[in-house]
């Protein structure tokens, strides 16, 4: 799905005034780490964006997120998976990765952006593209849903996983400053099927028109929204709590609810 090379590309003209989102995630990281009652010492971190958070983590290990990780086998007991799942060609495998160099109750936070993002301008593009042109071109990643990617954190063996979602919403002056800020922040068209040749202004032009129509907010500028994922998630260990085996219950729902059991008819 994702050009490699040409994701660094775009990600190594990234400001760091774009890095917003980044700011965001990493604020609520802290937040969730605040509530966990227990202290790590060998945190590993997994992006390419390493300023918005090493201050913030004090990582240990500082690792891009390629392909095959550069990752020790029970090598960590934390990992921070920063805003690169979303563009990741094999999620399940970078989880899997994290999961193997993380020791017994390890824990994962990743964070990365949820199938919501963008949806205002992947609509919009879409809309000018075929009208213009006649045809249309992949330009906004196929991001997953949170239900999906909470699934991959089991498909991966973690514990305890928890997905949850935090949905941002931002303004802009018109569809083109949307369009400018996604460059800013690295995040513009990386995808391997994208069209290889200049797109014709007249595409971008419907596009804005389109947007500032359906999706503007009645003072003259434009919404986008961003939606953040969270996915939490600890290597097994015996201490954790586990699920009790079926029919094992010593207790009757009909006796914690206070109410009185009656058979069903036949």
């Amino acid at each position: 799905m994702t050009d490699p090379n040409a994701l660094v590309r775009r990600q190594s003209r990234a400001t760091a005034q774009g890095l917003f989102l980044h700011d965001a995630a990493a604020d609520e990281i802290e937040d969730r780490l605040a509530v966990v009652n227990k202290s790590f010492t060998d945190t590993a971190l997994i992006t390419r964006f390493a300023d918005p958070w090493q201050n913030r983590f004090a990582a240990r290990d500082v690792l891009p997120p390629d392909e095959t990780l550069a990752l020790t086998a029970q090598g960590n007991d934390l990992i921070i998976h920063a805003m690169s799942l979303h563009w990741a060609n094999d999620p399940v495998g970078q989880l899997i990765q994290c999961r193997r160099a993380l020791r017994a109750d390890g824990l994962l936070l990743s964070v990365s952006l949820g199938g919501q993002t963008l949806t205002e301008l992947r609509a919009c593009l879409g809309q000018a593209e075929t009208s213009v042109t006649g045809g249309l071109s992949p330009r906004v990643a196929p991001m997953a849903d949170l239900r999906d990617q909470g699934a991959l954190l089991q498909r991966a063996g973690f514990a305890l996983p928890v997905a949850d979602a935090m949905p941002l919403t931002v303004e802009y002056r018109d569809a083109w400053h949307l369009m400018r800020d996604l460059r800013a922040m690295g995040e513009a068209n990386a995808l391997a099927a994208r069209l290889r040749r200049p797109t014709r202004r007249a595409v971008f032009e419907a596009a804005a028109d389109l947007y500032q129509t359906h999706f503007g907010n009645g003072a003259g500028r434009i919404t986008a929204t961003f939606e953040l994922v969270f996915l939490t998630g600890w290597a097994p260990d015996e201490s954790q709590p586990q699920p009790l085996r079926p029919g094992s219950a010593k207790h009757r729902l009909a006796e914690a609810l206070g109410t009185n059991e009656t058979k069903l008819h036949d």
